[in-house]
């Protein structure tokens, strides 16, 4: 007998068919013990098959010979094949009615007698050698596993329990692998920035993978005769990568211009590809869209061109967005880590919510989102956004803008924090003040806060109510494709996509965001220098210089 929490093992052909042959050999057994018993009462009724008649009984060890006093073993059956289960016909009993005695015939009904026992029937072939039992043929011939599949067919688990235990199992691994992802995201944001940005860049390229894996190029009907039909495309994956890696160039050679202009304008290697970014940029891609172009094939047309535009899509979506979650991570750190940490929380506090009091579906395309979750998610990532990004704005280390990628916590970085950073006071309406004294015993006239705190609870509204539609757009995205999970990459969680939908729309909203309300545009020594190099001669500089140089020594400092 096996554990109701382990699952039937599966029987091969072969076992299937062995357990066949044995239950022949036990029918057959059966048919044979029977006729000798019918042969020897010496039945009218039943003769003996002609089959049987000169059949002689196997030899077998003496050690196998059943006991005369022991009873007939039922068959237990092995894997899907039922018992064939054999009763022997009584003879027939002499009638006596008016003094004549009469026999029934076939058709007549016999009268209601006790069939013989088994052990009767043993008794009067004690001199007849048996073979061997079923349970002693199953034991020697049948491997573990049939003998495990016998088991579980005999004392079968409920299907319930199996669900249970299978849910038990899948939560376990989900909340190790949860742990283990948040234990490395901090280990990650610990080390600096750099790594953070290694992170991004990793998770998009899995995104990317698993979302362009979707769109397989199928073999179509030749639009002509005379061309020659392959089965995939050869450049397609090629060309998909390489416009990737093309967006990437763009894009994050953009971010490394604007925030490190100190470093690439002042670096006479890397100056021809700074001031000439763009132009590379699309040339490469001119490149790709030629080499497309040239790899259309007739009979691919509809499928190339559908994964074209299906790359196109997918570049915008997930490139793109990670683009601006790293420029979040060069604005400061906190622009990144707090928007990411509300989404995660929201998400949690959905599925606790909605195991505890969900009873409202809330949209059709994940059914197990409830409107009670979702509402108990709102108030809960409200109130967590405020303490949590409270905490964290008392650091430089998360608030200053990266000017050095090798910087890390242990560091000791500093800077001059943003405005929003920065506590105010704010008096108290008289009526206000008067019911808070009343409530706190004590005289409350003032208040302190931080502008971001203000700008926590807009972040915390978003990942709540609007960020959860990335991952509804994503449950759409799979029913549409027939798929639970964009991949495995995350044991228990799916893909990599299944967890970053949501923080794309999150990442996107906090840069749009934070540089239309919150950065502020000082004069910097990288913005200056990108204006002199770009914008002057090299006359107009060496005058800049000696200008600077005299301006300097005006002021009492002198340059060697």
């Amino acid at each position: 007998m096996i554990s109701s929490s382990a699952e039937p093992a599966k029987l091969t052909k072969s076992a299937i068919k062995r357990a066949q042959r044995l239950a022949r050999i036990e029918r057959k057994r059966r048919e044979r013990v029977e006729a000798r018993a019918k042969a020897k009462n010496g039945d009218p009724l039943t003769p003996i098959s002609p089959a049987h008649q000169n059949e002689v009984a196997p030899e077998v060890k003496p050690e196998e010979v059943q006991r005369p006093e022991e009873p007939v073993q039922p068959v237990v059956a092995a894997a899907s094949v039922p018992p064939v289960e054999v009763v022997a016909a009584p003879s027939a009993p002499e009638i006596k009615a008016n003094g004549i005695t009469t026999k029934p015939t076939s058709q007549d009904p016999l009268p209601p007698s006790q069939p013989p026992k088994p052990v009767e029937l043993l008794e009067q072939l004690v001199d007849v050698p048996a073979v061997p039992s079923i349970p002693e043929l199953k034991e020697k011939l049948l491997p573990e596993s049939v003998k495990a599949a016998t088991a579980a067919l005999v004392n079968p688990s409920s299907p319930q329990d199996a669900e249970r235990v299978k849910k038990r199992q899948n939560a376990l691994t989900r909340t190790l692998w949860s742990l283990i992802m948040i234990g490395g995201f901090i280990g990650l944001l610990l080390l600096g920035h750099a790594y953070m940005i290694i992170l991004v860049i990793l998770c998009q390229t899995l995104v990317y993978r698993e979302v362009t894996a979707l769109f397989s190029l199928k073999k179509a009907k030749p639009e002509t005769r005379d061309v020659e039909i392959h089965k995939k495309d050869p450049w397609s994956k090629t060309l998909n990568w390489y416009f990737f890696a093309v967006t990437n160039y763009f894009l994050y050679g953009e971010s490394i211009i604007y925030y490190f202009k100190h470093v690439v304008f002042a670096d006479a290697n890397l100056l021809p590809f700074a001031t000439n970014h763009r132009i590379i940029s699309f040339t490469l891609y001119t490149i790709g869209f030629m080499g497309f172009v040239m790899s259309l094939k007739k009979g691919y047309l509809k499928q190339q061109f559908g994964l074209f535009c299906w790359v196109h899509m997918s570049l915008l979506l997930i490139v793109v967005s990670s683009h601006f979650i790293v420029n979040n991570i060069l604005e400061g750190l906190i622009w990144f880590w707090v928007p990411a940490s509300l989404v995660i929380c929201n998400d949690c506090f959905a599925y606790i919510w909605g195991i505890t009091v969900g009873r409202t579906p809330l949209i059709k395309l994940s059914p197990k989102k409830t409107v009670e979750g979702f509402v108990g998610a709102f108030v809960s990532t409200v109130i967590f956004a405020v303490i949590w990004g409270t905490y964290f704005m008392r650091f430089d280390y998360m608030t200053c803008t990266v000017q050095d990628l090798g910087v890390n916590a242990f560091s000791g970085m500093t800077c001059k924090p943003n405005p929003v950073f920065v506590w105010r006071v704010v008096d108290l309406w008289p009526p206000v003040s008067a019911c808070l004294s009343t409530l706190f015993g004590q005289s409350v006239k003032t208040i302190s806060y931080a502008p971001y705190q203000i700008h926590l609870l807009t972040l915390a509204c978003f990942a709540s109510l609007v960020a959860p539609f990335g991952g509804f757009f994503a449950s759409g995205f799979k029913r549409a494709f027939d798929i639970k999970d964009f991949g495995d990459s995350i044991p228990g969680h799916g893909g990599m996509t299944d967890r970053m939908d949501c923080q794309f729309l999150m990442g996107v909203f906090t840069y749009v965001y934070y540089s239309s309300l919150i950065r502020v545009n000082n004069v910097t020594v990288g913005g200056i220098l990108q204006t002199i190099v770009s914008g002057l001669t090299i006359e107009e500089q060496l005058e800049l210089i000696d200008d600077l140089r005299r301006y300097l020594e005006s002021q009492g400092i002198s340059i060697s």
